[in-house]
């Protein structure tokens, strides 16, 4: 009898510590959204569009205001492998058969920097004792499909031959990034020969670079961190319309063949977020293929909660459930 009651408490606390996080996530995106604003998303958009036709003004200046210099945790050393790479080496872990995490930014393939993901790489190398090797790789529009994933696919191949050096082992590299970064992360590993890549990481992926009409996509088009009309917007500057349903845009569709090569996967999904259902839809796929993949989903969040400070809980749950899955053989 003792032995159930001791369960039973462990359940409902177990309960009650889940609810209270799902409260905390929902009270921090509705005040995230609040101090977004009904503007930010719209002149990003335009800013975007202006830059298609050539005019690169108010994009440079959306780049400029997601540049800001990090302020790093004192037991991580920051080096610079590469002028578009910044290695995060914990100072308190010796070298060895560490894992390392390749991280690729998120904002839609057209803003975003080594600096905007900078917190999230810093966390994770201070508080699980890995290396983080962040990319800079090039945007759109100036850049378009394929030269993001060219260079994500270049600052693997860099670290399959300079892990050792590095201190880490070159059969624990993992793949992860937030949104089109996830989506680059997918098309990037794909590139790779089976193995060269032990796992990927992913928040919030873009799987199909269209509007899919999906629920998710219709109840959270707008005012929920990443608008409908922002991400064609994305869509349009990374890739011309008719390449929308090529593999290496799109992950969801690649052949079966193809996505059965896909290292275990783990996919954290912001609940109230106009790609959740195209994440649940490509982790159930390629589940069925027999890739050993897990979705979490953070249910109350919304976009964004990776690099944009102010989803402090879904943050941090964040690099908690990726320290895990990094320090997992």
């Amino acid at each position: 009898m003792k032995v159930k009651v001791i369960m039973a408490t462990i359940l409902i606390g177990s309960l009650y510590a889940c609810e209270s996080k799902n409260s905390l996530m929902r009270k921090e995106a509705d005040a995230f959204l609040i101090r977004m604003g009904t503007e930010l998303q719209p002149g990003q958009r335009d800013a975007i569009l202006e830059a298609i036709d050539g005019d690169n003004k108010k994009l440079g200046q959306i780049r400029n205001a997601r540049n800001s210099q990090p302020v790093y945790p004192k037991n991580v050393k920051v080096t610079h492998p590469t002028s578009k790479t910044r290695l995060y080496t914990n100072t308190e872990t010796g070298a060895g058969n560490k894992p390392l995490l390749i991280y690729l930014h998120g904002g839609g393939w057209t803003i975003g920097s080594l600096n905007s993901c900078a917190r999230f790489c810093g966390e994770v190398c201070s508080q699980g004792g890995v290396s983080v090797l962040a990319v800079d790789y090039r945007l759109a529009p100036e850049h378009p499909y394929p030269a993001p994933l060219d260079d994500c696919e270049a600052a693997i191949r860099l670290a399959l031959e300079k892990a050792g050096e590095w201190g880490c082992s070159a059969k624990r590299i993992i793949v992860g990034g937030d949104s089109s970064g996830g989506n680059l992360a997918i098309a990037s590993t794909l590139r790779m020969e089976k193995g060269d890549v032990s796992g990927l990481l992913l928040f919030y992926p873009v799987t199909k670079a269209w509007n899919d009409g999906s629920q998710s996509w219709l109840k959270y088009g707008k005012g929920f961190g990443l608008d409908g009309d922002l991400m064609e917007a994305f869509n349009r500057s990374y890739i011309l319309p008719e390449q929308a349903r090529n593999a290496e845009v799109s992950p969801v569709c690649a052949e079966d063949e193809v996505l059965k090569r896909l290292p275990r996967t783990l996919l954290i999904a912001a609940g109230c977020d106009i790609l959740a259902d195209q994440g649940k839809e490509f982790v159930k796929r390629i589940t069925t293929l027999g890739v050993d993949a897990t979705r979490i989903e953070f249910s109350k969040a919304v976009h964004l909660f990776i690099t944009v400070p102010g989803q402090d809980t879904a943050f941090k749950e964040a690099v908690k459930e990726t320290i895990a899955y990094l320090n997992r053989e």
